[in-house]
C-alpha cells in the first residue's frame, strides 16, 4: 500500500525535485488544503509541527516549485501570491467578501485550441470576482 507521503515524494522526483522534509511537508500542505494559501499561510501551518523551519524555507520551496511547474501561483487580488498544487488548466472565483478563492471547472475553447486570433498559448489564467455562495447565505 502506498501511504500519501510517497505519492507526495514521488511527485517531487518526477520533477527532479530532491524530497526533502521541508519540501515534502509544503507540498503535503497544499495537496491537503485546497484553499490556495499564501506562503505566510503555509509557514504559520509548519511552524507548529517544525519549530525550526523559516520563512525562507518555505518561499524558497514554493519558488523552487514554481520553476518545476509542480505548483502555480494565483495573483488576483493584486496584493499577495496564492498558490495551487492543481496545475490544469482552470479558472478560479475570489470571492470579494470572505477572501476564498475558489477552483472553477469552465472550459475554455481558445485553450483547447492553443491559439486565438493567431497568437500561441502557452498558459492559462482566467478569474472571476465576486461574492460567493457562502456569503450569500449569510447576507440573507
Amino acid at each position: 500500500m502506498i501511504t500519501e507521503m510517497e505519492l507526495i515524494k514521488s511527485k517531487l522526483q518526477k520533477k527532479e525535485i530532491t524530497p526533502t522534509y521541508i519540501r515534502l511537508r509544503v507540498l503535503d500542505y497544499l495537496e491537503a488544503n485546497k484553499v490556495h494559501p499564501t506562503a505566510e499561510t503555509i509557514y504559520k501551518a509548519l511552524v507548529k509541527e517544525i519549530p525550526t523551519i523559516s520563512r525562507t524555507s518555505v518561499y524558497n520551496t514554493l519558488n523552487g516549485f514554481l520553476e518545476k511547474g509542480l505548483i502555480s501561483s494565483i495573483f488576483i487580488t493584486g496584493t499577495e501570491t496564492r498558490f495551487d498544487s492543481n496545475t490544469s488548466p482552470h479558472h478560479h472565483f475570489f470571492c470579494e467578501k470572505c477572501g476564498q478563492i475558489i477552483d472553477l471547472d469552465i472550459e475554455c475553447s481558445y485553450f483547447k485550441k492553443g491559439y486565438v486570433k493567431g497568437h500561441k498559448i502557452k498558459e492559462l489564467h482566467g478569474y472571476f470576482k465576486g461574492i460567493c455562495k457562502n456569503c450569500i447565505k449569510k447576507r440573507r
